[in-house]
């Protein structure tokens, strides 16, 4: 298997710390807001790559944040009068149920940047001790000269870094030793939340919570590190600063960068009004729909969304669907027998197939080669299985397609349409498991009716629900 190393620029062949296993970290949202689909990007990307490595037998210990610390988290409990711990914990919520629609799997953990603030004071401390960090003032700063291989992941070079730097005005300059030092801890200002350290009450700096949380969940080295590529610099580069000059120690193998996504040719944003929430989409269509969009493009290719493409996107993840429908009908009536000698021969031609399927995931993660094989094999499958098909090879078709497919993610197997006063039926026990402030149980039967393709969508007139 061979992933595109950022640190190197180069696909290298993966091996992992430990044999068996795959320590991976991906960077989380901040929650402050419903995601957008620009979010949405890594979180699929991401979910696949972890979903690829299971199925070729590796036990992967898969940790992604929560960022519930932050200006924007802090600016929007001030908009509404609430605490900061309310918004995000309203968001950590709402990020799971479009996680969970996307059919994104959840993390081994998913630490939370406020639970995790002793170690963050700790990793600082630590670095003061070695010489990498000084105090002003109740503000900490990492001292970027003293770690002499800043810019590797980035491929920056550390001089045109810093008279780039000191031609902008940066905040509390003047009180920096350099202008490229970054904060690991600043004092609180009135109003913000805050914690106690020996240097002044407030808050760690973006940067450090990764390098602590990564190292709690799963050590001082890990396999992978992940996210999209706006991370590549300064975050993902200043952690490695953080994490290397702490434990001496190579922090991440492999680092992986999803590229961005742009709305009609357009970078998204709000100001052009072309920003779109994961949950908007899923007015609109299945999110296996926007999964298969992502996916239909390597994770290192800008990718263009627009309502065309998640047309296109939706009708060809119908073919698939289509497919598995027609091999689930022929089972009906399929003799209960075992393949004949014709259909052994055919079975050679479809593991050619799943050969071309995996060659291209373990090319640095070709989802858009390996779903074009799957495509072959359903075109196969739409040729060579037919009412005098034995069971076995149908079932053989049909285990094959829906596997390849589940490994992407994709749920291509449908289950048997409920009935109408089946899903009205565990509507009401939603709400009134709600109104019993049971949300453990109101959560479950909206992620039961997810599975089953049912959209809820709550309105001040009531419940509303359709079929995805």
């Amino acid at each position: 298997m061979r992933i595109y190393n950022t640190l190197t620029k180069k696909k290298e062949e993966f091996i992992p710390l430990e044999e068996g296993k795959v320590k991976m970290y991906v960077c989380g949202p901040t929650v402050y807001n419903f995601i957008h689909i620009g979010n949405a990007r890594p979180m699929i990307v991401f979910d696949t790559v972890r979903r690829y490595m299971e199925y070729k037998g590796y036990e992967v210990n898969y940790v992604s944040n929560f960022t519930d610390v932050d200006d924007k988290i802090i600016a929007k409990a001030v908009e509404e009068g609430v605490s900061a711990e309310e918004i995000s914990s309203r968001y950590i919520k709402e990020c799971k149920k479009d996680m969970a629609d996307m059919n994104v799997k959840p993390a081994t953990t998913h630490p939370l940047a406020t639970q995790e603030i002793d170690g963050m004071i700790d990793m600082i401390q630590t670095l003061m001790d070695k010489g990498f960090a000084y105090e002003v003032n109740g503000t900490v700063y990492f001292r970027v000269k003293n770690f002499k291989e800043y810019g590797k992941l980035s491929h920056k070079n550390l001089e045109d870094l810093q008279s780039g730097f000191r031609s902008l005005q940066v905040s509390g300059e003047n009180q920096k030793e350099d202008p490229l030092d970054f904060v690991l801890w600043k004092p609180k200002k009135e109003g913000e939340p805050f914690w106690v350290s020996p240097w002044s009450e407030g808050r760690p700096g973006w940067h450090i919570e990764c390098s602590v949380m990564s190292k709690k969940y799963l050590g001082e080295e890990i396999d992978i590190h992940a996210g999209g590529e706006d991370l590549v610099f300064p975050h993902h580069e200043n952690e490695i600063a953080q994490s290397e000059c702490c434990n001496g120690k190579q922090f991440a193998r492999y680092w992986m960068h999803n590229a961005f996504l742009n709305i009609d040719n357009r970078k998204m944003s709000k100001s052009l009004g072309n920003f779109f929430t994961v949950r908007e989409i899923g007015e609109k269509y299945d999110l296996q729909v926007l999964r298969f969009f992502m996916l239909n493009a390597h994770y290192r290719s800008p990718l263009n969304f627009s309502a065309e493409l998640m047309e296109a996107s939706k009708n060809s993840l119908e073919r698939i669907i289509t497919c598995v429908e027609q091999l689930k009908h022929l089972l009906e009536t399929a003799e209960k027998t075992e393949m004949t000698a014709e259909e052994k021969a055919l079975e050679a031609e479809v593991l050619e197939y799943v050969k071309k399927y995996e060659n291209s995931m373990e090319d640095d993660f070709n989802t858009a080669d390996a779903i074009a094989a799957i495509f072959e094999l359903v075109k196969f499958a739409n040729t060579k299985a037919n009412e005098n098909s034995t069971a076995a090879f149908v079932q053989y078709l049909f285990d094959t397609i829906v596997h390849l497919s589940d490994v992407l993610g994709l749920i291509v197997n449908k289950e048997a349409e409920i009935l109408d006063e089946e899903i009205e039926k565990l509507i009401e026990e939603r709400q009134m498991a709600r109104k019993e402030k049971n949300f453990k149980r109101a959560d479950e039967i909206r992620d039961e009716l997810a599975t089953m393709g049912i959209i809820l969508k709550d309105t001040r007139e009531g419940v509303q629900w359709k079929r995805a």
